[in-house]
């Protein structure tokens, strides 16, 4: 239905307040350096719109189809563009979100037959991203837009021609995951709409409300509305909102959005603390400068700049999620779909928890050790409105995606570190709660020791993550002296040992009577029924909570490093799904194995993880579009070429110890939340030049294959001095290689299956 609203011809609402000035930005211009464009084309799945710093807007282009390659929105080899939307998801190949998306015409309007409708072409010619901007020319209209941000805001500067001009706000189209069931747009006068967006998809019933600010009055306005139906029953109503303006040639109209996921009453709450003017260049200013905050954490030196821009636009993506997810008084919506009050502290949402424990976490714990609590006291008080800790959570709504219960490893990981600002009482309780549960294969673990693969689908991947976490949670109990805790979840964590076959060194299934699942193993089969996102390859090295124990069942060293070997050396499979960026049978487009290049140190052989690691940064990783191998994952795939990029990486998170690499810059200075200074110097580093000659602490000769939280914590110069011929002495004495073992209530496969 259709129906002509009013008509104003002009309006004082909202009418100046442009003329602030712009604030101060510091001598490097870090938003300069990031290029949102990294990881649009391929598998990385980003997008290239505006965001604050882990803002709860991500405001960005929707190309307007559906399918994989749009998942975030936007694919760079498209050349449409059907609106700018609020919500979108940074490569985590889940279509959801799209929330309140607007788009500005000139009468004509260009629509097309099915899902695209109402779009515009556009030229990348025509197109720029950094930091907290984004501007496209539509090249139908002869609009030019610009996009920027504030944490819980959209902003968008339209300039127009000379022409009869429109700006639709579409509550009713969706893409891919994404279905409205129900929504509202309320006129409050000529400047001002609010209203809502309740939708389903990857999360489940998803509420976001609205609030908008036109700078100048429009003169009329049509709302169209259907009613939304499932199984013939009316569910809700879609909305879709044409505002009319005449425009000047190159006349300017702001658009400004809050969002809030409590109420409309929320979000102008928000747009008025956080956007009460109408100045894009000030919000723009103040976009750049929290930016620059947060990239100058770590300051990079280093002669190709390519690499400069790869390391900062992967620090930019590793800070856009968590996502805030409470209004500025403190209220947020819960899993139990109900409104909370945060009291001296911000809720966060977005948690890729399967992805981001391995690497992005740890590296908040370095730079963002106060966020990193904060998502922690997040995540705390969602196990008490759930019952369970989150796994994949979006929107107050846990996706149960993926596998484990990786929020121990978040919080135990902190713990470890010192970063104690929560209830540690608390997150025990939710811990051992949620790893006692009798779902996802958990009972069969409590009462069999292993997961049967007739039973519960994914059984290897399950397990073999349970027996980390379950490491983690008894790290924690040890720490606090909770003895009995401590030893049975050390025990737990030797239950990988339960799907070793010595056969051929795999991780493999086992049947109801104990038998390997022989007759249905591939080890290059990907997505075979017993493992998740990947292959038996994939999942073979994973027990980082006990690499020596990991060794011993292969009988020793020397057959470990030969499967080390044989999975880098092996061949490379074709591309399947989001498994990609593929060296041998190692993929580097998915998590399972990220951390498996480094495993050499472990068995003495450095040198190894150097070599593999450099080719890693290598391959995977450029300044290019498709410059991400494979879905960024909330910045897991980020993090991972940060903390590598550094010389250093975290192999098992709760460990306190990082395996050190191969450098990629000539000195990179990290900034401590007290302020302190980490620094990472390589001498004669070059091309050729990557393998490790020598290492210097404070300019002590320093033959460790490792450092630890401390040594960074308490700041100080890490020297590596870099020669093109790998130093195979280095780091190969048993004592000087990072230690990984369960030394207590050491159990065989045989003694933990007949427990």
């Amino acid at each position: 239905m259709r129906a002509l609203i009013f008509s104003v011809l002009a309006s004082l609402l909202v009418l100046g307040a442009c003329t602030s000035p712009q604030n101060s930005q510091p001598e490097t211009d870090y938003t300069q350096l990031v290029n949102p464009f990294i990881g649009t084309d391929f598998t990385g799945n980003t997008y290239p719109g505006a965001q604050a710093p882990f803002g709860m807007v991500q405001l960005s282009p929707d190309n307007g189809l559906a399918g994989w390659d749009r998942i975030s929105g936007y694919f760079y080899p498209d050349s449409t563009i059907a609106g700018f939307s609020h919500t979108h998801l940074s490569g985590t190949g889940a279509g959801d979100l799209y929330d309140v998306l607007f788009m500005p015409v000139t009468l004509p309007f260009k629509e097309a037959e099915g899902e695209l409708g109402i779009h515009s072409k556009f030229s990348h010619q025509d197109e720029e991203a950094s930091a907290g901007y984004y501007r496209v020319k539509l090249q139908d209209y002869n609009i030019n837009v610009e996009l920027t941000a504030t944490p819980r805001c959209g902003v968008q500067r339209y300039t127009f021609p000379k022409a009869e001009s429109m700006v639709i706000l579409n509550l009713k189209k969706a893409m891919n995951w994404d279905f409205t069931m129900d929504s509202q747009i309320e006129i409050v006068d000529s400047c001002n709409i609010r209203g809502y967006r309740f939708s389903e998809g990857w999360a489940r019933g998803q509420k976001l409300y609205f609030a908008t600010r036109f700078s100048k009055p429009f003169k009329s306005v049509e709302l169209d509305n259907a009613e939304i139906k499932l199984k013939g029953e009316k569910v809700g109503t879609s909305n879709i909102a044409r505002f009319m303006f005449d425009t000047e040639d190159g006349e300017q109209i702001t658009i400004v959005t809050a969002l809030s996921g409590v109420s409309v009453e929320g979000a102008v709450k928000n747009l008025n603390a956080e956007a009460p003017h109408n100045d894009f260049d000030q919000y723009l200013a103040a976009a750049k400068a929290d930016w620059n905050k947060q990239l100058q954490r770590i300051e990079v030196v280093g002669t190709n700049n390519d690499d400069k821009v790869n390391f900062y636009t992967a620090l930019y993506h590793s800070m856009i999620a968590p996502t805030i997810y409470s209004d500025v008084d403190g209220k947020y919506y819960g899993p139990d779909k109900q409104v909370h009050q945060a009291e001296g502290w911000v809720n966060y949402s977005t948690f890729s928890l399967w992805d981001t424990f391995r690497a992005a976490h740890p590296l908040y714990t370095l730079i963002e050790p106060e966020r990193n609590e904060a998502y922690i006291r997040s995540i705390l008080e969602k196990w008490k409105q759930l019952g369970m800790l989150p796994m994949g959570e979006l929107h107050c709504n846990d996706t149960r995606c993926m596998i484990g219960y990786h929020a121990a490893s978040v919080i135990v990981d902190a713990y470890m570190k010192g970063h104690r600002h929560f209830d540690a009482e608390e997150a025990m309780k939710a811990m051992i709660a949620t790893a006692e549960r009798d779902e996802f294969g958990l009972k069969q673990v409590r009462e069999l020791g292993y997961i049967p693969a007739d039973q519960e689908g994914s059984s290897v991947s399950k397990a073999v993550e349970y027996a980390y976490d379950d490491w983690c949670i008894a790290q924690m109990a040890k720490e606090m002296g909770k003895d009995d805790i401590y030893r049975r979840y050390i025990k737990r964590a030797q239950y990988y040992k339960n799907y070793f076959d010595a056969t051929d060194g795999f991780l493999k299934g086992r049947y109801s009577n104990g038998e390997f699942t022989h007759d249905q193993f591939h080890a290059t089969q990907v997505y075979h029924q017993h493992y998740v996102e990947g292959n038996a390859w994939h999942y073979a090295f994973f027990a980082p909570q006990d690499v020596a124990g990991h060794i011993a069942l292969f009988g020793g060293e020397e057959a470990y490093l030969n499967k080390l070997n044989e999975m880098f050396d092996a061949e490379t499979p074709e591309g399947h799904g989001d498994v990609t960026g593929n060296i041998g049978q190692y993929s580097h487009g998915n998590e399972p194995s990220h951390h498996a290049a480094y495993l050499y140190a472990y068995a003495g052989q450095p040198w190894k993880t150097q070599q593999h690691v450099k080719r890693i940064m290598d391959e995977m990783y450029d300044d290019t579009r498709s410059g991400i191998c494979g879905n960024e994952d909330c910045g897991q795939m980020s993090a991972w070429y940060i903390l590598s990029a550094m010389g250093f990486y975290q192999v098992a998170p709760g460990s306190n110890t990082y395996v050190l690499g191969t450098p990629r810059f000539t000195d990179v200075s990290m900034k401590l939340s007290d302020g302190k200074t980490f620094r990472v110097k390589a001498e004669n580093l070059s091309a050729d030049n990557f393998y490790v000659k020598e290492v210097r602490w404070n300019g002590e000769v320093y033959e460790k294959a490792y450092i630890t939280h401390d040594m960074i914590t308490s700041g100080g110069i890490l020297t590596f001095v870099m020669d093109s011929e790998p130093n195979k002495e280095f780091g190969r004495l048993p004592e000087n290689r990072p230690f990984s073992k369960i030394e207590d209530e050491v159990m065989t496969a045989e003694q933990l299956m007949n427990k």
